[in-house]
C-alpha cells in the first residue's frame, strides 16, 4: 500500500465485505442478524484527510467499525432482554402450568389403567357401541365397521369404552385417516387402521406408554423451571461493553471535531480574512458619520502624496489638483484612518482657498 492514498481505505472496504460474507456463508448455525456494510461511504472531510495524509483518518475509520459493532451488540442485548421479559411474564408460566396439568392428568390415568387392565393379558373386555366383547378379533372388527359407518368429518364420535377410558373416533380429512382419542383425565391419541387386531395393539401400547410420557413431562417441567430462573438472572445483567462503547463514542466525537467532520463544518469558523480596522476591533458606526466623511469614504484613491498648491486668479480650484494627483495612483483599498486623513487634507485646502479670497478682496479695497 502507498501512504497518503486510498489504498488503505480500499482494503478496509474489502475486509468489511469479507466479514459480512463470512457471517452468511458459514457452516455453523445461521445468524439472524449481520453487520450492515452499506454505510462505508467517503465524506468530503475523509477525502480531504486521505489526500493530506492525516494520521487521524485511520483511527477514525477503525473507530467507526468498532462503534458500529458495539451498537449492533447493544441492540441484540436489548432485543434479548425484551424477549426474556416476555418469557418471564408470559411464556414460561404458561408452559409450566400446562406441564403441571398434564403431569397430574397422566398420573391419574396411569392409576386408572392399572385398576382396569387385567393382570392376565389373555383376559379381554371392550365395549363397542352398545355391545361388550370378550374376543379381541370380534371387538376389533366391530370397531372398524363403526368407523366405516361414520359420515361426519373432523367431529369426534364416541364408539365405546376400554379399561376405564372412553373411545372417540374422528376422521382426519387432511391426512385421510381415522384417529381415536382415549379420554381419561387427559387425551391419548392414536391412529385406527383396517387391521382389527392391530388397532387393539395400538390401544394397549398407548396405555402402557403413559409412564414413559409422564417421565418426559416431568423432565421438561424441570427444564422450563430452570430456564425461568436463568432468565430472571440474565434479564438483570447490563450490557457488558457499555463503558467501552461510551469511551469509543467520546473519542470518535473528538476525532470528528478534529477532522472538521461535524455537522457545522466550516460554518463554525470565521471565513472573513479581512484585517480589522484600527479602531479597537469595534464595528464602524456610520449612523452619525458626517456627510463630508461619507463623501471622502467614496474616494477610491489615496491622496497621501497629493501636493496642495495655492492657486490665484481664475486658476483651477484645489479639488482639481487633488484629483490630478490621485489619477497618478493605482486603485487600492483605503482604511478608515486614511479616509479621515484625506478628509482633513481636503478641509485644510478649502480653508486656504477661502483665506486667499478674503486677502485679495482686502487688497482690492
Amino acid at each position: 500500500m502507498t501512504e497518503g492514498t486510498f489504498d488503505s481505505y480500499s482494503w478496509q472496504l474489502i475486509e468489511n465485505k469479507q466479514k459480512f460474507i463470512g457471517q452468511i456463508m458459514t457452516s455453523k448455525s445461521p445468524v439472524r442478524s449481520c453487520e450492515d456494510v452499506d454505510e462505508a461511504a467517503l465524506t468530503y472531510a475523509e477525502v480531504k484527510a486521505l489526500a493530506t495524509g492525516n494520521p487521524y483518518i485511520k483511527e477514525k475509520m477503525d473507530l467507526d467499525i468498532q462503534v458500529s459493532k458495539l451498537k449492533l451488540m447493544k441492540a441484540n442485548h436489548t432485543s434479548q432482554k425484551y424477549r426474556l421479559e416476555d418469557n418471564i411474564a408470559k411464556h414460561y408460566p404458561q408452559q409450566i402450568a400446562i406441564l403441571k396439568e398434564r403431569i397430574e392428568g397422566m398420573e391419574a390415568d396411569i392409576q386408572t389403567a392399572k385398576a382396569n387392565l387385567p393382570a392376565d393379558k389373555e383376559q379381554f373386555r371392550m365395549k363397542v357401541g352398545d355391545k361388550s366383547y370378550t374376543d379381541k378379533k370380534e371387538a376389533g372388527t366391530a370397531l372398524v365397521e363403526m368407523c366405516k359407518e361414520m359420515k361426519t368429518v373432523n367431529v369426534p364420535a364416541t364408539v365405546g369404552e376400554y379399561a376405564g377410558f372412553k373411545m372417540a373416533v374422528s376422521f382426519d380429512s387432511f391426512n385421510h385417516k381415522f384417529v381415536m382419542n382415549l379420554k381419561g383425565q387427559i387425551s391419548h391419541n392414536l391412529e385406527i387402521a383396517a387391521d382389527p387386531l392391530g388397532n387393539l395393539a395400538r390401544i394397549n401400547h398407548a396405555l402402557e406408554s403413559m409412564p414413559k410420557q409422564l417421565s418426559e413431562a416431568q423432565t421438561k417441567l424441570e427444564t422450563v423451571e430452570r430456564q425461568l430462573e436463568t432468565a430472571k438472572v440474565e434479564v438483570k445483567k447490563p450490557f457488558a461493553q457499555e463503558a467501552e462503547l461510551a469511551e469509543k463514542l467520546e473519542r470518535l466525537s473528538a476525532l470528528n471535531a478534529l477532522l472538521n467532520m461535524d455537522e457545522k463544518g466550516d460554518d463554525a469558523i470565521g471565513m472573513d480574512d479581512t484585517p480589522e480596522e484600527e479602531n479597537g476591533g469595534q464595528e464602524e458606526d456610520t449612523s452619525q458619520k458626517p456627510a463630508a466623511v461619507e463623501n471622502v469614504a467614496k474616494i477610491p484613491y489615496p491622496i497621501e502624496n497629493a501636493g496642495w498648491v495655492p492657486m490665484t486668479g481664475g486658476g483651477r480650484p484645489p479639488g482639481m489638483k487633488v484629483a490630478a494627483a490621485m489619477c497618478d495612483k493605482p486603485a487600492q483599498k483605503m482604511s478608515l484612518k486614511e479616509k479621515l486623513e484625506a478628509f482633513k487634507a481636503q478641509a485644510a485646502g478649502a480653508d486656504r482657498a477661502d483665506a486667499e479670497k478674503v486677502k485679495r478682496k482686502e487688497e482690492t479695497l
